[in-house]
């Protein structure tokens, strides 16, 4: 059986490997200004989930030259992608939007523009501006959607109903956006059949899918959940045989863009295995070997 990676998705597309720019545009989240709420997803670090990103005190270009020279210093990419990773990056008026992704895309080495946002953030004035800049370079668009069980994106505080993904998915895809999705796999009182659930009926609408594993970190509502001993995480074990699952009944056009996720050390409090990148990596590997899972588009049925 095979999948498609996104290594094989970047060489095919742009005929050589292609590296991630996280850039931060330096915006917040209706889940944190009181617009839906003010405590943020019970999983979402302060940072927005981008801890890995540039400081917002650098305006974009700076960002983009700071993370190419870091790059730069370990391998000889010449291409990539500009990421706005942290917090909701919709979530701002237009004009500044069109400042940062205008600026995000300017370089020759930059070939495409990906957008971290909530689809709850896609308004007409949003999507008129993305296919205005589809027009220029690819953009792609991340939905952070996590599961399609109401009662599981009820106690995470997600803040918005499956239907308004769906909605998003279908006015992104009508202007020509690649839509990627986040779907977070062991999410408290999940059960394996909940979360292939959702892995299938995001495969059904989506172009790209996110396979992270649920992280507790500090200073995050979840991590008092898992204090108070109200759900288990998952272990190494289990969670490769889930993926094994996903990546089995993902469609062959789907591509997948990660297998696993790393949280920042400073704040992981489990699963700790996690923190140990190189073994899940060498561990997944070993049994998708055992499994004959490898990389590359399969041929349509």
């Amino acid at each position: 059986m095979r999948y498609y990676s996104l290594n094989e998705y970047l060489k095919s597309t742009f005929g050589e490997k292609v590296y991630k720019i996280s850039l931060n545009g330096g915006m917040t989240c209706p889940n944190r200004d009181g617009t839906i709420d003010t405590r943020g997803c019970i999983f979402c670090s302060r940072g927005g989930s981008g801890e890995f990103a540039a400081s917002a005190i650098l305006d974009i270009k700076n960002q983009i030259e700071q993370a190419k020279q870091r790059i730069k210093a370990k391998t000889d990419c010449r291409k990539f992608i500009a990421y706005f990773q942290p917090f909701t990056n919709t979530y701002a008026s237009v004009e500044y939007l069109e400042k940062i992704f205008t600026q995000a895309i300017e370089g020759d080495e930059i070939v495409a523009l990906s957008i971290a946002t909530r689809p709850d953030c896609l308004g007409d004035d949003v999507l008129a501006l993305l296919d205005r800049l589809n027009r220029i370079k690819p953009i792609w668009v991340e939905l952070g959607l996590q599961t399609i069980h109401k009662q599981t994106s009820d106690y995470i505080r997600r803040g918005y109903e499956l239907e308004v993904y769906d909605t998003a998915v279908r006015n992104l895809h009508s202007i020509g956006i690649n839509v990627i999705t986040h779907i977070i796999l062991g999410l408290p009182n999940e059960s394996r059949e909940m979360m292939l659930e959702t892995v299938k009926y995001v495969g059904e609408r989506t172009d790209g899918v996110k396979l992270q594993l649920l992280h507790i970190l500090k200073d995050t509502d979840l991590l008092d959940e898992y204090k108070a001993g109200k759900f288990k995480v998952l272990t190494l074990e289990e969670y490769i045989d889930i993926l094994c699952d996903c990546i089995e009944i993902l469609p062959q056009n789907v591509v997948i863009h990660r297998i696993t996720g790393d949280g920042d050390k400073k704040l992981l409090v489990a699963p700790l295995w996690s923190a140990d990148k190189k073994n899940v990596l060498n561990s997944i590997n070993r049994i998708f070997s055992q499994r004959n899972i490898t990389q590359g588009k399969r041929a349509a049925d």
